[in-house]
């Protein structure tokens, strides 16, 4: 599968800042970069770090006034079917050491709050038919609706709302996956078929030796999935971080299938 990636922001920034973007794909074993183009209008020159567990990169600009951030890349992605519910549960004890944040709660992910919930729920489940069996459950039980939320809403409000956008998909799926044994984190990333198009939220999950992705709104096919970073939840992924004040004039995502 071959995706066609096309994004510009067009912000304005009250006053100069710093500003950390995270919108390039990662060049992963299962997603091949093509080609890409990264433009951005800064007063200075950009700089680049390493993103979580060294997927992706993260690239600093600076804003003052008007800020346009312009990105084009081709992925290949090369990632085989899987069968998650025939998946065993790997022993806590014998987890990587890499993976072991991720079964703990984080800001927007309150796991702790929801063991009470999985052993009501999901008694008896565990590994992939408890990742698909919760997956299942946040997709039937909530709506998709934009501008349900904020920067503010956590997993837990979310579970209480029954609705949300990708993120809060992604979060809550997650913050159950951790309450059920199951390392899980928030992956964002670019895909196809994304309505309304945006940057788009899933989750992956730590199951039979690796991790596995996850679409809980039913929108991306994990083998139409780009990465773009990986985190313990949307504190860690999000696309543009401005350490001052901003106004978005504009934004676009586009998200093709080239072949396949």
């Amino acid at each position: 599968m071959r995706l066609a990636i096309d994004v510009m922001l067009d912000y304005c920034i009250a006053e100069p800042c710093d500003i950390l973007l995270l919108v390039e794909a990662a060049a992963m074993a299962d997603q091949r970069l093509e080609r890409q183009n990264l433009h951005v209008y800064s007063p200075l020159a950009l700089g680049a770090v390493a993103g979580e567990e060294g997927i992706g990169q993260r690239t600093w600009a600076r804003g003052d006034g008007n800020f346009r951030v312009e990105y084009q890349a081709v992925v290949v992605i090369d990632r085989p079917d899987v069968d998650l519910a025939a998946m065993a549960a790997t022993p806590l004890r014998m987890l990587p050491a890499e993976t072991v944040q991720y079964l703990l709660p984080s800001r927007y992910c309150e796991s702790d709050r929801f063991e009470g919930f999985l052993e009501q729920e999901f008694a008896g489940l565990e590994g992939g038919a408890l990742a698909v069996a919760l997956s299942d459950w946040v997709r039937a039980h909530l709506t998709y609706e934009a501008g349900t939320s904020s920067g503010v809403t956590t997993a837990l409000m979310t579970f209480a709302d029954r609705r949300g956008v990708c993120r809060d998909y992604a979060h809550l799926l997650v913050a159950l996956a951790r309450a059920g044994g199951i390392p899980a984190r928030c992956v964002s990333a670019y895909a196809p078929g994304v309505d309304p198009p945006d940057f788009h939220a899933v989750a992956e999950l730590w199951l039979d030796g690796a991790w596995r992705l996850v679409d809980a709104t039913g929108m991306a096919a994990p083998g139409e999935v780009a990465r773009v970073a990986v985190g313990r939840d949307a504190t860690d992924i999000a696309f543009m971080t401005v350490f001052g004040r901003a106004t978005m004039n504009a934004q676009q995502v586009s998200v093709r299938r080239l072949d396949g």
